[in-house]
């Protein structure tokens, strides 16, 4: 088994394990957090916010897929498993090591940096919406501080490092999460 093929076995179990321990850490935290602060279970969301709710989820689903038109959901696996890995290593961000990805500046990538994070997030979100469990809105909230505040930081050093000033330039031109009508007409030149 080469060192390549043994890194997508083992990004392919340690990636979903991992991000489905948060989510349940998240939620939980979540369901303690609204009890402590006395709210109800559920919200009472009016049915037509609910029903809303179902657009968020085609929304996060169709970004997801789109993303996937783009980038592999395996190179998205081991860029994840490699990054993750780094980080707890504290190794050092410099230069290419076993990453031999491009940097992706097509399909969703041309309106955020993080397409893929942005599709979590409408997930988390129309979940919500859809089940009206406060809990979920909790849980939304920390996924979107986890990535904008412990994940982007760290990994946005290291596309730097893997890209330098190609990536530099992109990331002015481009929104983190949300697309936005003001940066429309700045698109990345790389």
């Amino acid at each position: 088994m080469t060192s390549f093929t043994r890194t997508k076995a083992i990004a392919l179990l340690v990636v979903p394990s991992l991000v489905t321990l948060l989510l349940a850490a998240f939620c939980g935290i979540g369901y303690i957090l609204g009890r402590v602060l006395g709210l109800p279970v559920r919200l009472g969301l009016p049915p037509p916010l609910r029903l809303a709710g179902l657009l968020v989820l085609a929304a996060g689903f169709g970004l997801q897929a789109w993303l996937f038109r783009h980038r592999r959901p395996m190179d998205v696996l081991v860029s994840t498993y490699e990054t993750m890995a780094k980080s707890i290593r504290g190794a050092p961000r410099r230069g290419q090591a076993r990453r031999d990805e491009p940097l992706i500046l097509s399909g969703p990538h041309r309106h955020v940096r993080h397409p893929l994070y942005s599709a979590a997030l409408l997930l988390a979100a129309g979940w919500w919406l859809v089940l009206d469990y406060t809990f979920l809105l909790f849980a939304a909230g920390f996924l979107f501080l986890w990535f904008r505040f412990v994940v982007t930081p760290f990994e946005e050093k290291e596309l730097r490092a893997l890209f330098g000033a190609e990536y530099e330039s992109y990331a002015r031109a481009t929104p983190r999460f949300f697309p936005s009508i003001r940066r429309r007409g700045r698109t990345a030149k790389v």
